[in-house]
């Protein structure tokens, strides 16, 4: 055999090496339990890939992202050998590694029921011990469907290669562009079970170290509803048992966090069944953190040069027509409403037309720019049902709305200041952990090169200097436009989308809106998106889950309670609150007949920042017992104090 010269890289340093015609990548990488996979010349490979002359291999840890997703994409094949085994007539849909885990998606004449997800994850087991062998062969067309001829779905996968998916959700996880492969389960050299797939995948179902099967939910094949309803069996896998049981750790823990649970607990929101799916109707208490959010927000948008706008529920078509809502986010938008002899209105899914007809109300100077719009705006989009999470996934909400008008000049130093504004802003809420999204051109795209150009350099620019760790996702911009999207970590761990800013070529045309330049010429306007919270209920399901309901003190609904020990000291307390009062603290003094370690008890179940407790020799002192919500506690603290300290945190905005 002939000796050919290839490229490996391990822990970014490149060596060339010798190897023989036919070398594997795994062969040329060496034994390394933890490395289950390669990348040659930048595309994720099988460690059984066969290498060729120039060549440069790397190896892929399943430790890492790409391993965990080849992880978890090897696992969503055993689950379904798993289900063919034990029911037969299942039909194959897609597999797709997803975040943290994987699915499944069958058609099956039956739900599947717990006791056949137990039996399921049983035979998974057994499938991963016999070390059976994930084995790649490229596969024509006729060859594809011959084989496959009793699966359907993956026959309607084929006739969608080459046209990026068809749009169908998950098709290029299956196919892709370009050739056809199948990969064969090989028990020893029998075929054990085979999925059309292009991978890469594990060596062998060994190299599974830990999983486990999650629920199941029904799923529209490819996303349509007009198509047949199958059943997707969630999972997760991960790369060790210890890693495992962490993940389900953080599940367990984000179970208790569930604001929807929260809500009801703490009496904040509720979702009345008179009401509707996906509409949140607000409790005192809700309303008061809501209030204080929002009070602060626009505090710091006026000091920031925001000014403020308001804009109706509702419009007419003609409005959505101008924007082009009506072309392309028409099934998001709830159905017209027919008035004034026949003319429809909408409600708005979103403010930024109205904030446009603002702008070209009346004629404008480059000295107005740039031009800092910002509402709390209500809008209405019509998720279907099976989405409406809560707070985060809701179909009345409230955007933190903001539109900024600038010259190009303007561009580059206003993307920079918003960053640093969006990010300082949820720093103050408690968020500190960032790391975002540059979404590029996308192949099919309207605008000028040039611009797009321009704005995807001033994202760039504006994340490399708040220091934002951040992603280039190729082509994942929308059609009109590049943006930023703003991801932050929560106190467990979990990734939530927030902020975005997206630089809009678009609509200043659509509406043909203009400023007078300095040299008396009329030029179009930059304008960016900049959605702050995303929605305020999402952004306040996100706060709640991440204090588990133990807001800190500036934002908790009830920043003190004060307890008597005895009847007798309500009114001494009464007197104490009175002050707090004249600071703007929002205390209560607990005046039921409940027992004082009740009323503690009741206190620390509504995550009250602080309790002030009274007795005799409490009133005689001028003092308090001052009782935190972890539990310490500081007695005879005198008053004047006791309050200096709870004006000083709410002012300062610490956590409790």
């Amino acid at each position: 055999m002939s000796e050919i010269n290839v490229t490996v890289v391990r822990t970014g340093e490149r060596a060339e090496a010798e190897v023989t015609t036919g070398t594997t990548a795994g062969e040329a990488l060496g034994e390394d339990r933890a490395v289950i996979a390669a990348r040659v010349n930048g595309e994720l490979r099988d460690l059984a890939w066969p290498l060729s002359a120039g060549d440069g291999v790397e190896p892929i840890a399943i430790d890492t992202e790409d391993g965990r997703a080849i992880l978890r994409h090897s696992t969503a094949h055993v689950m379904a050998q798993a289900v063919q085994e034990l029911f037969p007539e299942a039909k194959l849909g897609i597999g797709p590694p997803i975040e943290n885990g994987f699915y499944y998606d069958f058609d099956v004449p039956q739900p599947f029921t717990p006791d056949d997800l137990s039996r399921i994850e049983t035979r998974m087991r057994q499938i991963v011990k016999e070390r059976q062998r994930f084995s790649r062969r490229a596969v024509t067309d006729e060859q594809a469907r011959a084989e496959l001829a009793d699966e359907p779905y993956k026959l309607e996968l084929i006739g969608l290669k080459g046209s990026a998916g068809g749009g169908a959700e998950g098709a290029n996880v299956e196919v892709g562009g370009g050739e056809l492969t199948i990969y064969d389960n090989l028990r020893g050299e029998e075929l054990a079970w085979k999925d059309l797939c292009r991978g890469p995948h594990l060596p062998t179902t060994r190299h599974i170290p830990a999983f486990k099967l999650m629920r199941v939910a029904a799923a529209y094949w490819r996303g349509s509803e007009n198509n047949p309803q199958l059943q997707r069996i969630y999972g997760t896998a991960w790369e060790t048992k210890d890693a495992l049981k962490a993940h389900l750790d953080m599940l367990a823990e984000a179970e208790r966090r569930d604001h929807r649970r929260l809500g009801v607990e703490l009496d904040l929101f509720s979702f009345p069944e008179e009401i509707g799916p996906g509409l949140a109707v607000w409790h005192p208490k809700g309303g008061t953190i809501r209030r204080v959010m929002e009070d602060y927000s626009r505090r710091r948008h006026e000091e920031a040069g925001y000014e403020f706008v308001y804009t109706p529920h509702i419009t007419k078509e003609n409005l959505f027509k101008t924007s082009g809502h009506l072309d392309w986010y028409a099934d998001g938008m709830y159905p017209p409403m027919e008035l004034d002899q026949g003319q429809n209105y909408y409600l708005k899914p979103m403010n930024c037309p109205m904030h446009l007809t603002i702008f070209k109300s009346r004629g404008r100077s480059y000295r107005e720019l740039p031009l800092r719009m910002f509402e709390f705006g209500n809008v209405y989009r019509y998720e279907k049902s099976g989405v409406v999470h809560g707070l985060t996934r809701a179909r009345g909400f409230t955007q933190d709305d903001a539109h900024i008008f600038v010259t190009p000049d303007q561009l580059q130093d206003e993307l920079a200041s918003l960053l640093a504004f969006v990010v300082g802003l949820l720093r103050d809420y408690g968020l500190s952990d960032f790391t975002a999204d540059l979404s590029t051109r996308p192949d099919k795209f309207v605008g000028e090169i040039e611009e797009w150009n321009t704005a995807e350099a001033a994202l760039e620019e504006a994340l490399k200097r708040a220091e934002i760790p951040y992603t280039i996702a190729e082509g994942e911009g929308a059609f009109y436009a590049p943006k930023i999207d703003v991801h932050v970590r929560d106190a467990i761990g979990r990734k939530w989308q927030l902020s975005t800013l997206q630089v809009d070529f678009q609509l200043p045309q659509r509406f043909d809106i203009e400023y007078q330049a300095a040299d008396g010429s009329r030029q179009r306007p930059y304008m960016i998106h900049r959605a702050l919270f995303g929605s305020e209920e999402r952004f306040f399901g996100i706060l709640l889950e991440h204090y588990a309901g133990a807001f800190p003190p500036w934002l908790a609904p009830v920043q003190v309670v004060a307890i008597p020990i005895a009847e007798r000291h309500e009114e001494y307390l009464q007197q104490v609150a009175a002050k707090l009062r004249e600071h703007g603290i929002r205390v209560e003094v607990d005046r039921s007949d409940d027992r004082m370690q009740k009323k503690i008890r009741n206190a620390q179940t509504h995550k009250i920042p602080y309790m002030l407790l009274a007795g005799d020799r409490d009133v005689e002192e001028g003092a308090v017992s001052f009782r935190y919500r972890s539990g310490e506690q500081n007695n005879g603290v005198p008053v004047d104090d006791a309050v200096a300290e709870i004006v000083d945190a709410v002012r300062r905005r610490v956590q409790v």
